[in-house]
């Protein structure tokens, strides 16, 4: 899987303080804040789009100016592919679930791109742009499918495996030691798997990928349980609004399994109160979903028993994400 490298890299921060209080031996933390449109979907969201618009360009069928990129999002993969579609200068749909606050929103129509509110979960939302594409009324820039190989999919974890090409130089040219644990949030499982992918090859033993989810949306871990996509039910009501999904997408689970990746759930207090650990720990300012994987190492280490499943040690090094950045009136 490979990435696409972009000029400035996003920083890449230790956290000793933090690391010494939850008995581990180092921290370090990714700050995707710092990335295109504030979070770490501009990578992949446009790296897909670019790839789909070339195939649809080499096909002849018609002329571009006439195409629109479709695609559903909880906020950030539409803001990405309607980011990609306003530079490529075609039109964009972006299907939105009822819980997408309204200052997402109109980052994306900003753009220039339509919104279409699903009454239902991101889910439904799914369905409905996939409908749409089929129907004829624009090529799908998805980052999730029942089909384990989904070529769009797999050009979205591509663009995002760039974040896992940053850490492998940073790592290398700062010094530093090598990730044992990855703890990473899941949404439809796309990031997870591209940094499991890009980052156990580097990784030190006992290289765990750990998964963590709200218990509201955990459709990773029911995958990771059952070997294949399991729709959970539920309205999926989290503060972790970026990764209230119900499916895991097939492409990454496949990936998640490969790596044995493990799974850990997080309360909605949890999620909350990881916001602010992570600026206590002079992190960025992030929501629940991007502070999610701390939140999940946390909880870990708060327990005896993921203590031993995780073998986490006090010389454990984890990496953790900062997903996405607070922008205008985004809540926490």
């Amino acid at each position: 899987m490979l990435g696409v490298m972009e000029n400035n890299r996003t920083p890449l921060v230790a956290l000793p303080a933090l690391a010494e209080q939850l008995g581990v031996g180092s921290i370090f933390l990714k700050c995707e804040d710092r990335r295109q449109l504030g979070n770490f979907k501009s990578l992949g969201g446009a790296h897909a789009a670019r790839l789909a618009l070339s195939r649809f360009d080499a096909s002849g069928s018609q002329s571009r100016t006439s195409t629109t990129l479709i695609c559903a999002s909880d906020g950030n993969h539409g803001l990405a592919v309607a980011a990609a579609a306003q530079q490529a200068g075609v039109g964009a749909r972006i299907y939105l679930p009822h819980h997408v606050s309204g200052a997402r929103a109109s980052r994306i129509t900003d753009l220039g791109a339509e919104i279409v509110r699903v009454h239902g979960t991101y889910d439904q939302a799914v369905r409905e742009a996939s409908a749409a594409a089929a129907r004829g009324e624009g090529l799908l820039i998805a980052d999730t499918s029942d089909d384990p190989d989904d070529i769009v999919v797999s050009d979205v974890m591509a663009g995002y495996a760039t974040i896992a090409e940053e850490v492998r130089f940073q790592l290398n040219e700062g010094g530093l030691p090598t990730p044992t644990h990855l703890f990473v949030q899941a949404g439809v499982g796309g990031f997870a798997a591209a940094m499991a992918e890009g980052l156990s090859p580097a990784m030190a033993i006992p290289r765990r990928v750990v998964v963590v989810e709200p218990r509201a949306a955990a459709c990773v871990a029911a995958g990771l349980a059952r070997g294949v996509p399991v729709q959970i039910e539920g309205a999926l009501d989290t503060c972790a609004e970026m990764l209230s999904c119900g499916a895991a997408s097939a492409p990454a689970l496949n990936i998640l399994l490969w790596h044995s990746a493990a799974a850990i759930q997080v309360s909605e207090d949890a999620l909350h109160a990881a916001c602010k650990t992570m600026e206590e720990a002079a992190g960025p300012a992030s929501t629940p979903s991007g502070a999610a994987g701390l939140a999940g190492l946390v909880a870990a280490c708060g327990s005896e028993e993921d203590r031993r499943r995780l073998a986490l040690d006090h010389r454990s090094v984890i990496l953790l994400f900062a997903t996405e950045g607070i922008w205008r009136n985004d809540d926490r």
